[in-house]
């Protein structure tokens, strides 16, 4: 078994919060976007559930440090995966260090951005949502955490495309190992 049931819940979580909170910030970055809004209840509905889902995306986000940080970290092996990382983007595997753990480097990547990226947005969210909190005379913070949010929120959106086009087009098997758990793979199974 690749992934647990507990793992397969954790990360269909954040994939289901994650996707909600893209949607609905995009309808809020841009009027091209809103109709988003309208699709998922409407406007008020979306600005009221957008911070709730944040808070439940960072509480997941926390669920997957606490289970996987000791195995994202990087490793002297990573390093030389890493070095070779051109290799593996060029399709050219034979130059490419097999890697034995059970997430390669690129997942170790993908994880970290995500779970910093996480808890970037909920503070520039925090402040955003009780805009109130911040003193007139700290206006400025509410504007670095408009940028802020925004700017992370892009580098998720980068990070989760790359994500969801590596586990359906690129890795063999990719959807039924996250949606069954399981690999015919053996040794994707072994990690």
């Amino acid at each position: 078994m690749r992934y647990s049931f507990s793992e397969r819940l954790m990360h269909s979580s954040a994939a289901v919060t994650y996707v909600y909170l893209l949607l609905t910030g995009l309808a809020f970055w841009s009027p091209a976007f809103y109709w988003i809004a309208t699709v998922l209840g409407g406007g008020f509905l979306a600005r009221a559930m957008h911070p709730w889902v944040g808070v439940v995306f960072a509480t997941v986000a926390t669920w997957m440090l606490v289970k996987w940080s000791l195995v994202m970290r990087t490793t002297a092996e990573d390093r030389e995966w890493r070095k070779a990382m051109w290799h593996y983007i060029r399709n050219e595997d034979d130059r490419v260090p097999k890697q034995s753990g059970r997430f390669n480097f690129g997942q170790k990547m993908q994880f970290w951005v995500m779970t910093i990226s996480a808890f970037i947005l909920l503070l520039s969210g925090l402040v955003l949502w009780f805009p109130q909190s911040i003193p007139g005379s700290a206006a400025v913070v509410r504007e670095i955490a408009i940028l802020v949010h925004v700017v992370t929120a892009l580098v998720t959106i980068g990070a989760f495309i790359i994500h969801v086009y590596m586990g359906v087009v690129v890795v063999p098997n990719g959807q039924a190992i996250v949606i069954g758990g399981s690999t015919e793979d053996r040794a994707a199974a072994s990690r």
